[in-house]
């Protein structure tokens, strides 16, 4: 899909970010506080890896960043930052030799969007799909008191999905960030406070 050249793409390659996506993350941060020097980060659908750059100049050189996604990227990263061209929903030895070495993860974020068919409701859909596994591995490897943000498409199901992850966090908001384009129909549920698999 042709990025468009809005201010966010030109001041992204000014800043030699791999997109500009990396605006949402900033201001989710800037909002919420989710990274901290140290913590280790598992990036959900990382390519073409703007948010995993981000996530990397936050936790700084004593954390580590794990990016996954099934298509690669051609941007360099910063020696804390791991990319890996992976299905992040399979257990490859691939990628499970490099998962549990840094899990549990202090926080958990996830970019990933489904193909767009323009049919509104499947759209919705597939987006919702993503995000309920998206939140399976979140419950696998997310550290206790851990942060998870996730993008999902604004639907009717956006509230169902809150309730049923809600009972897992302390804290539980959506956001539409700044940068989203107006035409957009992304929000992201940013849950902190992870309360464990046993609550």
């Amino acid at each position: 899909m042709k990025q468009y050249q809005d201010k966010y793409f030109k001041r992204a390659k000014k800043e030699n970010y791999a997109a500009r996506s990396v605006y949402k993350l900033k201001e989710m941060d800037k909002r919420f506080q989710i990274f901290k020097k140290g913590q280790t980060v598992l990036d959900l659908g990382a390519a073409p890896g703007s948010w995993s750059q981000f996530a990397g100049e936050r936790v700084g050189p004593e954390g580590h960043v794990l990016g996954v996604d099934l298509q690669t990227t051609k941007h360099s990263f910063a020696g804390n930052i791991t990319f890996l061209q992976a299905d992040v929903f399979s257990d490859s030895p691939e990628l499970l030799a490099a998962v549990e070495p840094l899990a549990p993860f202090d926080v958990i974020i996830s970019d990933m969007a489904p193909k767009t068919t323009g049919i509104k409701f499947a759209d919705q859909a597939n987006s919702l799909e993503l995000c309920e596994r998206a939140f399976e591995v979140a419950l696998k490897y997310l550290k206790k008191g851990g942060s998870f943000a996730v993008k999902i498409f604004e639907g009717g199901e956006i509230n169902d999905y809150r309730d049923a992850i809600r009972p897992y966090f302390a804290r539980i908001k959506n956001f539409k960030p700044y940068s989203s384009r107006s035409e957009s129909k992304e929000i992201f549920i940013v849950a902190l406070g992870f309360k464990g698999v046993d609550g």
